[in-house]
């Protein structure tokens, strides 16, 4: 089950469209720029170019990226995005957090308890029908409700025609609706993946950084009916590796930005959104470091939760860094001014447009009246807690798959239930101590936010401390059978009689979550999505029709070459770093200590063979596990950062010294053959 971490500010897709500069795009596989490369790298992308790498694309529903590199369903992504079923799948007895895994052979590969890929298969336009069912709504908050709607019976109906998961994507901020068909899997296996300390080599204080010496990749495998998946397409190893200057392609699944966010938005994120964030994920870090302290095992139990905290912690700080930069927000005001005037010149576009700005920026000082409250109670009221999300899930799960179909919250529609029933009935193991930590800490957090006087927090806490809360709900609970999970998601009247500990606290927290969530979709996000719908038209009438849409955890294809920079002191930066430069960097104590097979090892590698690298291809949160890829559509690497000058580019691109990061296929391969010994793997990939 994954850690998702909300995005607060991404409250509705922003505006459409960027005019490109450099190799700026998160493109459309269906609207890529094929003219704009060949222009400027003389290579022309063909159709059977992007049709066989969207095919051999994954999206992992944990919130990366991934790609298939063998006909036998071999999948390739990030350590760091398998993470979550590596740690899952470890005891106390058997770390492979720790000690890394290899499956000998097929039988050993071991299955993930809650883990799907996506492949994305077609994309059919349903604009037309989306906003024809919200036709003749009294007001915005009825158009959002018939739109919703509408977004469930059409992926039902997809579901049903197919098999397949079907989902209406919402792009241009409500300009376009598509229906995305998807091949699903959801058996998946673990076949290889080196131990922590070597793929997250430099720990947080390396993250978003570069030079970097992770070797932050992993093997899965995708069956079907209990054998290896057959694929027609997937993507060959490079024999030749990756090369100084040369035209890369990233095909990935970016999670969110906002290029073309109004200025009053960003000004909500710097100020309010991403603050509350930015501090509860600080308090919860906190809290993490001090459970782990307690013991080894407590240290086992929350090395992956807090990573992922870590993580997000620290892009936030790149994220506000950006927003907080006067030159940012200046050239973001600039572009708001050139559109408005070039709106303003024409009475009719003035008329039809003009005010849009100043509604965005009334739902967004409305949604500051309820913010807290909304993201706390709804959106992530329990940030680190697997048993807080299964409780919640059971709930809604009771009392929505009551409902017709076209009046359930949109995660509950019909085609989204495999996937909630997946995840709600998942067997990862769940440890009450860390469950207690992690809630007591949620608590305090909460109390020092609204108030112990607030009406909620006096229902949870009860009189009692928040550990003391947090003691009684978990330990209270049975919620960790999966058994008793499937016989209260199927009767909401034993959910709503039980007298389990979670089960009670997802009733108390429950009522306030809904009141929120109802008033930010009929006061907020229906305004949103009414004027950046017309603003996107505005755009439309100003520049055209042929740009990207802003991030939406869908699939994409970015491209630019590898190439070196210069950092903050003028100094420069080469495009690759070596396995020799790893051991350098390394000190023996964590997060610069290596792994004794590596220290074993040194003499037989070859210590020139590139290990990290850098490209200018514009990729985000979500790309994380994203197959790089050469002109030959062959595998050179596989991205999984970005440096701390890139992370602004969440909302102005730039290419002068942000840069993702990749690991370079030459290591990887050095790797597995010398270190690892998995001859196995390094066959299946044709590098025998």
């Amino acid at each position: 089950m994954k850690r998702s971490i909300v995005i607060l500010a991404a409250v509705v897709a922003t505006a459409p469209f960027f005019l490109a500069r450099a190799d700026e795009g998160l493109w459309l596989f269906n609207n890529f720029p094929k003219e704009m490369v060949a222009s400027k790298y003389h290579f022309q992308v063909s159709d059977a170019f992007l049709n066989h790498l969207q095919l051999a694309s994954v999206r992992f529903n944990n919130g990366g990226s991934g790609s298939f590199v063998s006909e036998h369903g071999l999948l390739f992504t990030n350590h760091h995005v398998g993470l979550d079923c590596i740690q899952k799948l470890s005891t106390s007895d058997h770390d492979y957090t720790a000690n890394g895994f290899f499956a000998a052979d097929h039988a050993a590969e071991a299955p993930c308890p809650d883990l799907e890929v996506n492949v994305l298969l077609r994309i059919r336009d349903v604009t037309a029908e989306v906003k024809g069912a919200a036709k003749g709504a009294a007001n915005p908050a009825e158009v959002n409700k018939q739109r919703k709607a509408a977004m469930s019976q059409i992926e039902k109906a997809c579901t049903a025609e197919t098999s397949h998961r079907c989902d209406v994507v919402t792009l241009y901020s409500g300009g376009v609706y598509n229906l995305y068909e998807y091949k699903k899997y959801t058996d998946v296996r673990l076949v290889f993946a080196p131990e922590f300390d070597i793929a997250q080599f430099g720990g947080d204080p390396d993250n978003f950084t570069y030079p970097r010496y992770d070797l932050d990749f992993a093997f899965f495998r995708a069956y079907e009916n209990g054998k290896p998946a057959e694929v027609k397409d997937w993507l060959h190893w490079s024999h030749a590796g990756v090369q100084d200057k040369e035209l890369t392609f990233v095909s990935g699944n970016p999670g969110t930005t906002g290029r073309l966010a109004t200025y009053s938005e960003l000004e909500f994120s710097r100020d309010v959104a991403y603050p509350l964030l930015y501090d509860r994920l600080g308090s919860l870090i906190a809290a993490l470091q001090a459970y782990r302290a307690e013991s080894a095992e407590n240290s086992r139990v929350g090395k992956e939760n807090l990573f992922s905290m870590q993580n997000s912690y620290k892009a936030y700080t790149g994220f506000l860094r950006g927003l907080r930069d006067p030159a940012l927000m200046k050239a973001k005001l600039d572009q708001e001014t050139k559109l408005r005037a070039a709106i303003a010149a024409d009475p009719a576009k003035q008329k039809q447009f003009g005010a849009l700005w100043d509604d965005v920026a009334a739902a967004y000082a409305e949604y500051g009246g309820f913010l807290k409250q909304h993201f706390l109670f709804e959106r992530a009221p329990a940030i680190g807690s697997d048993l807080y999300t299964i409780a919640r899930q059971v709930l809604r799960y009771s009392e929505e798959t009551r409902k017709p179909n076209a009046e359930r919250l949109r995660e509950y529609a019909e085609s989204n239930l495999p996937a909630v029933e997946q995840a709600m009935y998942s067997t990862e193991p769940l440890t009450d101590s860390m469950e207690i930590a992690v809630l007591a800490n949620t608590f305090t957090f909460m109390r020092a936010q609204l108030g112990e006087d607030d009406a909620t927090i006096k229902a949870m806490l009860n009189g009692q401390t928040p550990e003391q809360a947090a003691r009684g709900y978990v330990t209270t609970s049975k919620l960790k059978d999966v058994a008793e999970r499937q016989r209260l998601a199927k009767d909401l009247d034993a959910v709503m009689a039980s007298d389990d500990g979670m089960i009670r606290l997802a009733r108390i927290l429950d009522g306030p979550a809904r009141k929120c969530r109802k008033e930010f979709e009929d006061k907020v996000e229906a305004a949103l999505t009414q004027s950046k719908a017309k603003l996107a038209q505005a755009r439309f009438a100003a520049y055209g029709t042929s740009e990207y849409p802003d991030a939406t955890f869908t699939l994409r294809l970015t491209y630019g070459p590898v190439v070196g920079y210069k950092n903050a002191s003028g100094q420069a930066v080469p495009y690759t770093t070596t396995l020799d430069g790893l051991y350098k960097r390394a000190t023996g104590v964590e997060p610069y200590r290596l792994p004794q097979r590596w220290l074993d090892a040194k003499d037989k590698l070859n210590l020139s063979t590139p290990y990290n690298f850098v490209t200018t291809t514009d990729t985000h949160g979500g790309n994380s596990g994203s197959p790089t890829v050469n002109e030959k559509n062959e595998v050179i690497g596989i991205l999984f950062d970005g440096n701390i000058e890139g992370l602004p580019n969440r909302f102005v691109f730039t290419d002068v010294d942000a840069r993702s990061v990749h690991v370079a296929s030459q290591g990887i391969v050095e790797a597995l053959r010398k270190v690892y010994k998995a001859d196995r793997v390094v066959k299946e990939l044709g590098m025998e």
